[in-house]
Parts: C-alpha cells; sequence; structure tokens
C-alpha cells in the first residue's frame, strides 16, 4: 500500500475545495483572502470581459444559516447604492451548493497598508470623513457594519474610499421600509442568520463597543459603529508624532463607554473632523482662552507674519529716518 505524500494530500483538498465555475459565466483567475465564513476569487467574466471579485461560501460551512446569511450578507449590499460601498453585480449557486455573489474588484490597499505608506495626517482625516459618509448612508437605511476596523475599508487606484465586508450587518431599525426587509429574509423567524442570538459577541477586538463585546445584540445601534469609527480615527492617529487635545477629544467622544455619550450619526462625526481640517473648535472639547488664541494664529499664520514684517518694517523706519 502507497501513502499519499502532504503535498499529493494538500492538492487533493485544494481541488475538492476548489469552487466549480463551469456552469458559470465566470473564470477564476486566484484567490485573493479567505475568512471563516467564504473566500474571495479574483475572476474573469467572460459575457461584459471584465475583472470581478467573487465571495464563494466554504465548503465545510454549508447550513442553510450560513447560506441565508451569506445571500443575506448579497442583498443588503446590493441596496446599499452608494460610491463608497462595494457594488454587487450577480448572486448564485454553485452545482455544489454553495452560494456566491460577484461585486466590484477594487485595486488598491486596505485603509491600514495606505496609512503605512506615509499618507500625510490631513489625507488619512479625508480619507476617513469619506468612510463616514458611506457609514452615514448606510444607518440612514437601517444597517449597522459591526466589523469597521482598517483592514475592512480599502482606498482605491483613483484615492476612491470603499466600505467592505458587510457579513455581520445587521439591521437596526424597526420602520425600515418593508420592501427591503423582506427582500432580505421573508420572515425574521425563519431565519437565524437574520437575527444572532442576544449573548453572541461578533466584531473585531479593540474595535468593538462595549455593549457589543459584552454581546448585548438588542444594544446596538447607530452609535455602536460611531465606537468603532472612533477607533478607526485613533489608528489613523497614532503614529503621528503629536495628537492634538482636538483629536484626542474627538476620539475619546466617539469612543466612549457609554453609548449615549458618544456623537448620534456619523455625520456628526465627520463634521467635527472637518473642524479639525479647517482648525476651527470641534464639539468634543472645550479650549481654553490660550488654545483658542494659539489655534487663531497658526490658522491665519500668513496673516501673522504679513503684520509682522509691516511692523517691522515700520520700526525700521522710524530708526533709519531720525535726524
Amino acid at each position: 500500500m502507497r501513502w499519499l505524500s502532504d503535498d499529493k494530500l494538500n492538492h487533493l483538498r485544494s481541488v475538492v475545495n476548489d469552487p466549480d465555475f463551469s456552469s458559470t459565466k465566470y473564470t477564476i483567475v486566484k484567490e485573493l483572502a479567505r475568512g471563516g465564513m467564504g473566500t474571495v476569487y479574483l475572476a474573469e467574466d467572460r459575457e461584459l470581459n471584465r475583472r470581478v471579485a467573487i465571495k464563494v461560501l466554504n465548503t465545510l460551512e454549508i447550513t442553510d444559516d450560513v447560506s441565508k446569511r451569506m445571500v443575506r450578507e448579497a442583498q443588503i449590499i446590493a441596496r446599499l447604492e452608494h460610491p463608497g460601498i462595494v457594488p454587487v453585480h450577480d448572486v448564485g449557486t454553485l452545482p455544489d451548493g454553495r452560494i456566491f455573489y460577484a461585486m466590484k474588484f477594487v485595486l488598491g490597499s486596505r485603509l491600514d497598508e495606505y496609512a503605512a505608506q506615509g499618507a500625510t495626517l490631513r489625507d488619512r482625516l479625508r480619507k476617513f470623513q469619506a468612510v463616514c459618509d458611506a457609514v452615514a448612508f448606510a444607518h440612514a437605511h437601517g444597517v449597522i457594519h459591526r466589523d469597521l476596523k482598517p483592514q475592512n475599508i480599502m482606498i482605491g487606484s483613483f484615492g476612491e474610499v470603499l466600505v467592505l465586508d458587510w457579513g455581520v450587518a445587521k439591521i437596526f431599525q424597526p420602520q425600515i421600509d418593508a420592501d427591503f426587509r423582506r427582500s432580505i429574509c421573508e420572515n425574521r423567524r425563519q431565519s437565524a442568520a437574520e437575527e444572532t442570538l442576544d449573548g453572541t459577541v461578533i466584531g473585531t477586538r479593540h474595535y468593538m463597543a462595549p455593549e457589543q463585546a459584552r454581546g448585548e445584540i438588542e444594544q446596538l445601534d447607530e452609535r455602536t459603529d460611531i465606537y468603532a469609527l472612533g477607533a478607526v480615527l485613533f489608528f489613523l492617529l497614532k503614529d503621528q508624532s503629536k495628537i492634538s487635545k482636538a483629536a484626542r477629544g474627538i476620539c475619546a467622544k466617539a469612543m466612549a463607554e457609554a453609548k449615549e455619550s458618544r456623537y448620534s450619526s456619523a455625520s456628526e462625526l465627520s463634521a467635527d473632523v472637518g473642524r479639525l481640517l479647517d482648525a476651527e473648535p470641534v464639539s468634543a472639547y472645550r479650549e481654553s482662552a490660550v488654545e483658542r488664541v494659539s489655534r487663531w494664529v497658526n490658522k491665519n499664520r500668513f496673516l501673522v507674519l504679513l503684520v509682522l514684517a509691516y511692523l517691522l518694517m515700520r520700526i525700521f523706519f522710524i530708526f533709519t529716518t531720525r535726524p
């Protein structure tokens, strides 16, 4: 009896696990990323002659609940039509029963990689505001992301900002339009994937709000994402030489222990970051009189230098024209 080598066994496993797209219009190019629930591949759409990213349910995870969660993720993304959210082009089922969906392929860097490439503080904050805009749009449609972090944010080759991985997103507004809710799940009681049981912790450490880390599913709302946005902002600031008190104040307010103390919306957080960029007072930090003067001087540095230059010229003229 001959035993197979480890290399051959690994090859056989990969062949078994590789998705069969022979009955679709897609040709797999290569694997891009692998997670607990699904694997993302780069693929060619033969009909439209374009590259797409395809997320496929992992072989070992085929259960009704996981399949429904995968379809639900595609439906949520498809309904959130925003420049900062990757659009879904197609959804289907492979011959082996695995769910897949095709989405726009974005060539670029993750936010953590982008920051590591030496992006300036101003660029980082502008990109962060774009993330806030996309999240605010999702919140307006009754959806919270629940796993916002630098690794789930992509900076495209043209500087576009895209929020990825809505696999654990949650519908949190009971007044959300009925058509959207029906399109995601015909009946909430039919799918355990629609809502997670209370006590289940979903998210990423260091980016989870306290109520999320405690598994208080029913307590999650848009302010849960606000906490994660605050953690993302702190990530973008922490390797700078000095974090201003105003910037620290914004992070502290976004990441407050009690969600009632956080920003009420992603737009409100973005607005405070905008004021920080424009050297205006932010709502999250109360300045002293000295700090207000210092900020005004920094903001109007050119004007201050111009006035000083004029005064020095006047003084020089007075002393040089004395008899």
